[in-house]
């Protein structure tokens, strides 16, 4: 049975969901449809590349993913169909796979063109779900689309390190559900640069001199648990993907807060890291 995942920035308001599921279950009666998230922020892309990256391995080799972010066609926005990893990703070409290319070579990229066969103005219907369908029946990409080498990067999307390699400056790339903040620096990336040196990390006006490996590293437990007061203190540590995440210890924005709006960091804010000569 075939899996066909959705990730959109549609929300749970419109019609728009529910058109694409029952676009597919008309073309394909038994196939698996699973929704990733439909509440990507509107049209941003690094958010949806972020969260794309993480979860595309979760599912069995040969599943499709549907994303449907910014991809109105236009003669600087086409679409693609991806290969990569033993899975099939469908999308528009503004750098939403770039993310999982740089760290993973495409095995077949195709420029999908079908399109003079469909009419339409909401291609993640029309096109998209006509793509996901094809490959879900076994059929090929060079069927739907003319094969290309290349895909659009995200600007700004690498942190830039400086000549004397002293310092890295990277930026915020996503916010998750608890105001967590996700910057573009991974831990091995980090490490390279680092080759051992002490650092001091500055977001804003907080600054921070440990990274740690989970969050509740930075609980005392050997303090009686009353006299702890650790909720709401913040800490950085590399996450479960292996980014560099600005938090604060069991955030809640109705009560404690969160590293987002605690420290006023938003998408696209600069995170510091400097390198400290021994």
């Amino acid at each position: 049975m075939a899996i066909i995942t959705l990730t959109t920035d549609f929300g749970e308001k419109d019609h728009f969901v529910g058109a694409v599921k029952g676009a597919i279950y008309s073309e394909l009666e038994n196939v698996k449809i699973v929704d990733i998230s439909h509440s990507i922020s509107p049209f941003n892309v690094p958010e949806a590349a972020y969260i794309i990256q993480n979860v595309y391995n979760s599912f069995p080799k040969g599943s499709i993913h549907l994303i449907g972010i910014d991809s109105e066609l236009n003669q600087e926005n086409k679409h693609i169909a991806v290969k990569l990893d033993d899975h099939y990703f469908i999308c528009a070409n503004n750098g939403i796979m770039s993310m999982i290319c740089a760290e993973i070579a495409a095995e077949k990229i195709v420029e999908i063109n079908i399109h003079d066969k469909i009419e339409t103005n909401f291609p993640v219907l029309d096109v998209f779900v006509k793509v996901a369908c094809h490959i879900a029946r076994g059929g090929t990409l060079e069927v739907i689309g003319k094969k290309i080498d290349t895909i659009k990067p995200i600007k700004n999307m690498s942190p830039f390190v400086n000549d004397e390699q002293t310092q890295i400056i990277g930026s915020v790339i996503y916010i998750d559900n608890y105001g967590n903040v996700v910057t573009n620096i991974k831990r091995k990336f980090f490490e390279t640069i680092q080759k051992g040196r002490p650092y001091e990390i500055s977001a804003r006006s907080y600054k921070f001199k440990e990274i740690y490996n989970k969050y509740s590293e930075i609980v005392n437990f050997d303090m009686p648990e009353d006299k702890r007061h650790d909720e709401g203190k913040g800490l950085v540590l590399f996450n479960s993907s292996d980014y560099l995440e600005i938090a604060i210890y069991k955030s809640d924005n109705a009560t404690v807060g969160s590293a987002s709006t605690l420290m006023g960091l938003q998408m696209r804010d600069t995170v510091t890291v400097n390198f400290i000569k021994d």
